[in-house]
């Protein structure tokens, strides 16, 4: 068993195209766990940014840039590629998250394939759009038969979860 999976290369054994989908309080979970490991990786990427800053223009000027326009739309998207690039990277690296580690959930791609960077992309651009209504895509999974999310179907990933005896490594 590899562990860092290429795209394209089976993730495991047994495959992961026969694996069960986890149930949705499982996937909340593991989300759970995410955004805690996210809001230290933004307070860290943040102050990476505005510690530099602030201790070059001193107190006033800094404040006044942190306020402006000019500073918090561009500072806005860095803090959404940080979380971006932290569910890409893992995606692409052995599938797992932190959290969907901790849980025992795996992402695949409909074929039990690892994911590529494209479909952690597509993946991660598609679960925005779970999240709009309420968090009705998410809820979707409950009602769907293969118990996929709307960004699970719009991507051509699933989420499978993980026999205990392959979490060992």
């Amino acid at each position: 068993m590899t562990q860092r999976p290429q795209g394209g290369e089976a993730v495991g054994a047994p495959a992961e195209a026969s694996l069960q989908p986890p149930s949705l309080a499982r996937r909340l979970a593991a989300m759970t766990y995410d955004a805690l490991l996210l809001v230290g990786l933004l307070v860290l990427a943040s102050a990476l940014v505005t510690l530099p800053i602030g201790l070059s223009l001193g107190p006033e000027a800094a404040d006044a840039l942190f306020r402006s326009a000019a500073f918090r739309w561009p500072f806005f998207a860095y803090c959404v590629l940080v979380v971006a690039g932290f569910h890409l990277w893992f995606w692409t690296h052995g599938g797992q998250t932190l959290g969907m580690k901790s849980w025992r959930i795996r992402v695949v791609r409909a074929d039990g394939t690892a994911l590529r960077l494209i479909d952690a992309l597509r993946r991660w651009l598609a679960a925005l759009l779970s999240w709009l209504p309420l968090g009705l895509g998410f809820l979707w999974s409950l009602v769907d038969s293969g118990h996929l999310a709307w960004h699970d179907r719009l991507s051509g990933t699933r989420l499978v979860l993980v026999p205990k005896a392959a979490r060992r490594r």
